[in-house]
């Protein structure tokens, strides 16, 4: 007895040792989830500015995703745009690096774009800079910072706390397209609604082969999305539309990834 007794202690210290470990891992990990919210939640207090006084009711009508303007209307209609605005000035005094501010109603996504001059360096640090795994939202270092591009891909992590792109996976239920048709993207040089298109999963290795990032193959990116995508959305491309890709990290094998597709619309400035 006193022999399994003397021997049950290493295995005991082992034990309590590998708990130790994986608890102190998972306060690390909390501990940058917790850093990361609270930058962006100083950040998103600083630069937007509310613009929900005096709007006047002509201007907040608002459109389903699928809904064109009529042309002799365009000058009485206004597409809702939610009520806040960005300090770019402000935002790129804090980090040059900005170019656009990505906002999802109703899901965590709410957050600054940033660009850099490779697809590394916003993947570990935070929009001011910080080194955390969670990263930042940042285009792909071809594209032009304003949008003007056919094409525009934005990346960022599938955090498993939910932040970041964590939310953009559940376009793989029609139920959270329903509810989430479009997001809201601010520049400097105006507002846009996204209007979601198609959702799809891929792999990087195909993804990089098919060299999908580039708008000259954006013909080959819709048709496949198209074919696989994982929600039905009634807005189509017409000639000339610039669309924006969505793109973060899935799971259902190696190296998978998830995408969405939306297209760019105008929308008018803020009125206050």
């Amino acid at each position: 007895m006193k022999r399994i007794i003397i021997l049950a202690i290493p295995v005991l210290l082992l034990g309590m040792l590998v708990t130790g470990f994986a608890g102190y891992q998972l306060y690390e990990t909390m501990q940058v989830y917790q850093e990361a919210d609270t930058t962006y939640e100083n950040l998103s207090n600083q630069v937007k500015r509310n613009t929900a006084v005096d709007i006047p009711k002509l201007h907040t009508l608002e459109l389903a995703a699928n809904e064109v303007i009529p042309p002799r209307e365009e000058e009485e209609i206004r597409i809702y745009i939610p009520e806040f605005e960005i300090d770019f000035d402000l935002l790129r005094k804090i980090n040059n690096d900005s170019v656009a501010w990505l906002y999802s109603p109703g899901t965590v996504i709410d957050y600054p774009v940033m660009k850099a001059d490779d697809y590394d360096y916003y993947l570990n640090h935070l929009s001011d800079g910080t080194v955390n795994s969670n990263g930042s939202l940042f285009i792909d270092y071809n594209n032009a910072p304003d949008f003007s591009d056919e094409l525009t891909v934005i990346y960022g992590h599938h955090m498993k706390s939910g932040s970041m792109f964590g939310s953009l996976v559940e376009y793989k239920e029609q139920r959270h397209f329903d509810e989430h048709p479009y997001m809201y993207l601010y520049t400097e040089n105006g507002n846009y609604r996204i209007d979601l298109m198609y959702g799809s999963v891929i792999g990087a290795g195909e993804w990089r082969k098919n060299a999908f990032m580039y708008q000259e193959n954006l013909e080959a990116l819709l048709s496949y999305t198209m074919k696989n995508t994982t929600f039905i959305s009634d807005v189509n491309y017409q000639n000339g539309d610039r669309i924006v890709v969505l793109s973060t990290c899935s799971y259902e094998f190696d190296n998978a990834r998830y995408f969405v597709v939306g297209r760019l619309t105008p929308q008018f400035p803020n009125y206050s």
